[in-house]
């Protein structure tokens, strides 16, 4: 379904009871609300593996702003300030009070700026696979590490060209160390790949363009926060993961989860502890 937020027309997808029998009443489920990366993906890369969370949680599934499914909109939305206000503005307009926020990669960098903007608003905060700031110079380095000179310098041009060429040689060099070991991309892999609506523009405006650095914000966060990360993620590196548990409240700080065989694609690569931490952690 479509719903009309902030003036523009955002794809939604509901998946799980929002009131559940208990006893001779009806409770009513938490609401976990995915934020898919990219930017330029859509909601899809989260099916089914998230799904399976619908037992314990009513699961949103959104195409943000300029993704996806969602209608086409002004380029000059497409920016952090707005796609965390569109967060909120959703949540409003579905009636949805203390979400439960996950954010993978570009998705978790919307959800650290929604829940600095609006601290009292979500109830839980998960952080998957993510950056605090954009640090070009560590991003090359992590490929470097990963797949050699040739990766290194396929992402120092994607991330400071943005054009077709470099994106193209980015996919060829640099996309398939998204998750260590011979066997990614699988043939899932590139069906789940395959199924999303890809917004190029998008993704290549926003990876070269004017770095961000959410730090700061950050010690305005009041939820309970959880911090997931792969130790080979080259795109949103480990020491990025740090640099965020180092930024919030230590209050907030609920966990810091590293996946020791993962690296971007971590339901891919050890998807049964990913489930079970993120069970925990919503029903806790």
């Amino acid at each position: 379904m479509r719903v009309l937020v902030n003036g523009t027309s955002l794809y939604i997808d509901i998946e799980g009871p929002g009131l559940v029998p208990d006893g001779d009443t009806m409770r009513e489920a938490p609401t976990l609300l995915l934020l898919h990366g990219g930017p330029g993906h859509d909601h899809s890369i989260f099916k089914p593996d998230y799904g399976r969370l619908a037992d314990v949680a009513q699961i949103v599934y959104v195409d943000q702003r300029g993704n996806g499914r969602s209608q086409d909109s002004d380029p000059a939305t497409w920016n952090l300030d707005q796609w965390a206000d569109d967060v909120h503005a959703l949540c409003e307009t579905l009636g949805i009070t203390k979400p439960i926020v996950l954010g993978w990669s570009f998705g978790g960098t919307v959800a650290m700026n929604y829940a600095s903007r609006y601290p009292d608003h979500p109830a839980k905060l998960i952080l998957q696979s993510t950056v605090a700031r954009w640090d070009r110079d560590l991003i090359v380095e992590s490929f470097r590490a990963e797949g050699g000179e040739e990766a290194a310098m396929a992402a120092k041009a994607l991330l400071t060209e943005g054009t077709m060429e470099a994106f193209a040689a980015y996919g060829r060099h640099c996309a398939p160390l998204y998750s260590p070991g011979p066997s990614f991309p699988s043939a899932a892999d590139i069906q789940m790949m395959s199924r999303m609506i890809p917004n190029i523009g998008l993704t290549l405006s926003f990876l070269s363009g004017r770095p961000f650095d959410l730090r700061p914000a950050l010690a305005a966060v009041r939820c309970p926060t959880l911090i997931l990360a792969g130790s080979r993620d080259p795109i949103t590196p480990l020491a990025s993961a740090q640099e965020i548990a180092d930024s919030l409240p230590p209050s907030v700080l609920a966990g810091y989860e590293i996946f020791e065989h993962s690296g971007h694609m971590i339901p891919g690569s050890e998807g049964e502890r990913l489930m079970a931490l993120l069970r925990s952690f919503i029903v806790e």
